[in-house]
């Protein structure tokens, strides 16, 4: 799906680490849906911004996200 923005977050660790990003990425697209699976660390956003926006979200929380296709 297009609309889709995945990330591998290869320091996102625990539940804390995907609420803080979940909790960052909505309170800029508040219309967004995020999906985190901590055990691939893998991040799915949809209705968000462009890939840069967001990924820039998930650094300015002290994580590492690399964007894959």
């Amino acid at each position: 799906m297009s609309d889709t923005l995945s990330f591998t977050v290869s320091d996102m660790t625990c539940g804390h680490c995907a609420k803080t990003i979940t909790s960052a990425v909505l309170a800029a697209y508040p219309s967004a849906k995020v999906d985190i699976d901590l055990s691939t660390k893998r991040v799915a956003i949809e209705n968000a911004g462009d890939r840069s926006a967001v990924a820039s979200i998930i650094e300015a929380e002290g994580y590492s996200p690399v964007a894959v296709d």
